[in-house]
Formats: structure tokens, sequence, C-alpha cells
């Protein structure tokens, strides 16, 4: 295999995509489990009420509904486990062409094989999909999608989707989808010590309590803000004083940032970060982030993107440059330089007090193009100027 090319880098991010399923599985797993014990324990007593019925003398028809009953129970058993069955088959399946789609990298010899470019077109489709699902653009996901039928089976379709929906539905104000989801998976989140029903319950009394609706936020905090007083009780104490301090634009109001609308947007955003570590999801999408590791190797401070964004940089600059690029140049603002180990440096090399190195030549002309009066040096990037004596010559090793 080639030097330049090495599996590994890949994997490395691409834990997710063998993770989530996993994860799915196992909850199917336990959904199983809780079905047949719930059932097989009703079952149970069930039928010693038959067989005492029969041997106290009831009659055959009571015995008869009875057994009818239970066996109406079984039967609802089996068309759960059926559905979880098929879901279960669904996973797999997902499982399996992932594997496969992982175990392609082993068979690639070089990044010139065309091997590699099919591999990687698919990869840039699959994260282009993550990425257009995580911001809500379900239609053009799907369209997406239906256009390459072989990443079906590597995205996450419908557990993005419903992220995204339990997002939006807190960002509106509403708490029932984001309270549906911490019941299903409450097991996690009281493993993890994660407080996010908490929270949402608290934004759900708040909002009682902003309505006027003071005998049901009383109610609802005794029921579920007060049982969470072991962990919560700063909380709680705080939030009973909103009975008192209604809901009001006044600065003085102690409580304002109870009351602040801003609040349902960090809630939102602590789901997400909630869900997305419950699946195993990176945060922020791989896209995102193969983006920024690209750019970062790609920028220096002669990019664009640098601290002295000037008018007359965009002409100085290559229009090749994906750093310096409009559509790219935001996403690098914030990202690092890169580090090369070795650098060309153009002869009788000079640094300008900023720390900028640039060949004296290249700077003399340069400022006598920009029209400066003769002493003086403009730095070709920033548009900083000097005195010419303040240069000084180095002497790179």
């Amino acid at each position: 295999m080639s030097k330049d090319f090495n599996p590994e880098n890949y994997i490395l991010l691409e834990q997710a995509l063998l993770r989530l399923p996993q994860q799915l599985m196992r909850q199917n797993f336990k959904s199983s489990q809780k079905y047949i014990e719930r059932d097989v324990n009703y079952l149970s007593g069930a039928a010693n009420e038959v067989l005492n019925s029969c041997l106290g003398g009831t009659r055959p028809e009571e015995s008869l509904q009875q057994v009818d009953a239970m066996i109406g129970r079984l039967q609802g058993l089996k068309r759960k486990l059926e559905v979880l069955r098929d879901e279960e088959n669904s996973l797999m399946a997902k499982s399996k062409a992932r594997l496969n789609y992982l175990q392609e990298l082993y068979n690639i010899k070089s990044v010139d094989d065309k091997e590699y470019e099919r591999w990687n077109r698919l990869r840039l489709h699959r994260l282009l999909v993550d990425n257009l699902l995580r911001n809500g653009y379900s239609q053009s996901a799907t369209a997406l999608i239906e256009a390459n039928e072989n990443i079906r089976e590597l995205v996450d379709v419908d557990i993005l989707m419903q992220c995204k929906i339990i997002e939006e539905s807190l960002r509106n104000g509403s708490t029932a989808e984001c309270l549906s989801w911490c019941q299903e998976n409450k097991s996690y989140l009281k493993k993890a010590k994660n407080g996010l029903e908490f929270d949402v319950r608290l934004q759900q009394y708040i909002e009682y309590v902003r309505q006027g609706r003071s005998l049901e936020a009383i109610t609802y905090s005794q029921k579920y803000l007060v049982p969470n007083a072991d962990t919560n009780l700063d909380a709680i104490l705080r939030s009973s004083a909103l009975l008192v301090f209604p809901a009001s634009d006044d600065e003085d109001n102690p409580y304002k940032d109870l009351y602040s609308q801003e609040r349902w947007n960090q809630l939102a955003d602590s789901f997400v970060a909630t869900h997305h570590s419950l699946h195993g999801l990176s945060m922020p999408s791989l896209l995102q982030i193969s983006l920024s590791a690209g750019l970062s190797a790609l920028k220096t401070p002669s990019c664009k993107s640098g601290n002295h964004p000037i008018s007359f940089v965009s002409n100085y600059n290559s229009s090749l440059c994906p750093i310096c690029s409009p559509e790219l140049n935001e996403l690098s603002k914030p990202l690092p330089y890169a580090h090369h180990v070795r650098s060309s440096v153009e002869p009788d090399p000079v640094m300008l007090p900023n720390g900028r190195i640039y060949g004296r030549h290249t700077l003399t002309q340069f400022s006598e193009e920009a029209g400066l009066p003769i002493g003086k040096v403009r730095d070709p990037t920033t548009g900083d100027e000097w005195d010419e004596s303040v240069v000084r010559r180095v002497f790179p090793s």
C-alpha cells in the first residue's frame, strides 16, 4: 500500500457511522426485554386467576373470557415484537452496508486509484446529506439520497430529522416533544447525570407563571421540580420567587434572566448536544470538521482571513486561494494557521515590526507601486506602514 494513503486516517472520523446503529439496536433490545417482562408477569398472574376460578366453581363462560383476554395480550405482544424485529433487521442491514463501505478503504492502493475517487465522492455526498439534515433542509437531503441510492444505508435520516423537529419545537416555545424524548431516554439521562429534563420542566413552570396560571405553576412545581431538590435546590428556590415577581421588561427585575426568551434557544442547543452525545454524533458535523481541517492546512498569514482585512488585499491575493474566496473566508477566519516544516524565503529577507517577513526587493517594489514616499514601506498583507529604518534584516536557519 502506498505511503501517501492510510485507511486509518479516514476511520478516525467514521466512528459514529458504526456506533449509531449499535446504540439503536441496544435500545431496541431493551424495549423488547421490557415488553416481554411486563407481559410475562401479567400472563403469569392471569393464569393463576383462571386456575383459581376453575377450582372455585366459576362458570366456564367467565373462564373462557379470561383466557381470551390472555390470548389478546399475547397477540399484542407478538405484534410489538414483530415491529422491533423488523427494525432490528433494518439496523443490521445498515451495519453490514457500513462495514462493507469502510472495508473498501483497505482495497485502495493509492489516492490515484479510481476506486478512491469513487469512494471519496460517495463520502462527500454522505457528508452533504448529514449536514443538510442537521440544518433542517430535509427535502434537499431526500433529493440527494434519491439521486445517490448507494448512500441510503449510510445516512441516519430518521434520527437527524427527529432531532431537528424537537429542536425547532423548543425554539418555538413547546416542551411536549422534548419531554416525550426525555421519557424515552430516561435511563441514559439518569446514568449520564444530565439535567436536560429538569431544565425543560423548569421552563414549562416559568411559562405557567408568565401566563398568570399560578395554581397550575405551583402544582407543576410540586410534581416535577421539588422531587429534584437534592440536586437543583438553588434553581427551585429562585424560580419560586417568580410567583411574586411577574414578567416585565423592567431592567430592575432581579429575575429578568429567567423570563428571557433566549432560554428557549439555550434549551434547544442543550437538547442537540445531549441527543448527539447519546447517539455518538459529532458536533459540529463531519462536513464542517473535514472542511476545517483542509482549510487550516492551507491557511497562511498572507490570506485574506487575517486580522487586517482591507480593500486592496483581494487584488493582491490569488483568486485561486480557497481561504480568500468569499464562500470559505468566513469559515476559515477562526482556524489556526498551517504548520509548515519547510518554507521558501525570497532573497534578502527582511522583517517588519509586526513579525512578517518579505524579500527586500518585493517589499520595496510594492511600496513604490502603492505611491509611498521614499523611505516608507507598507506591509502588502495588512496595509500597515513604517519608516524603512525599522525594517530589520533576518537570517532564517
